[in-house]
């Protein structure tokens, strides 16, 4: 039973760093769109920082696709990959057997870190 919990709790806490702040942020925009309704509604002009503030979310967001961004995520990849394809070598002076499918493990996330390089080499930056 204990093995369960440890496993439950490490795995909530990765699935909590990704879903709390999202779901923080949905709230705040879910308030901002809010206010700007009530003020659209009451017939309240809207101030150039509100939409300059708004777009500019848009514009600057990290998390949309850019070359830069696929060149980090991959070359990240590339090294989860490498990393794992080193672990099985270790591995293998102790098990033989372990090497080839932990080589076959690792091929997916370098494939993948590859194709993020590739994306990142071929699409021009954004303006």
């Amino acid at each position: 039973m204990e093995s369960v919990l440890i496993v439950l709790i490490i795995f909530g806490s990765f699935a909590s760093l990704f879903i709390v702040p999202r779901y923080f942020k949905s709230i705040e925009r879910q308030k901002m769109a809010e206010t700007l309704r009530v003020a659209i509604e009451k017939g309240q002009p809207l101030p150039g920082e509100v939409i300059d503030a708004m777009s500019s979310d848009v514009r600057t967001d990290p998390r949309l696709p850019s070359p830069q961004r696929d060149l980090r995520i991959g070359i990240i990849w590339l090294g989860v990959g490498i990393g794992l394809a080193a672990f099985g070598g270790a591995l293998s002076f102790e098990e033989a057997d372990a090497l080839l499918p932990i080589l076959g493990f690792a091929a997916f996330p370098t494939f993948i870190g590859l194709a993020f390089i590739a994306l990142g080499l071929m699409n021009k930056p954004r303006a």
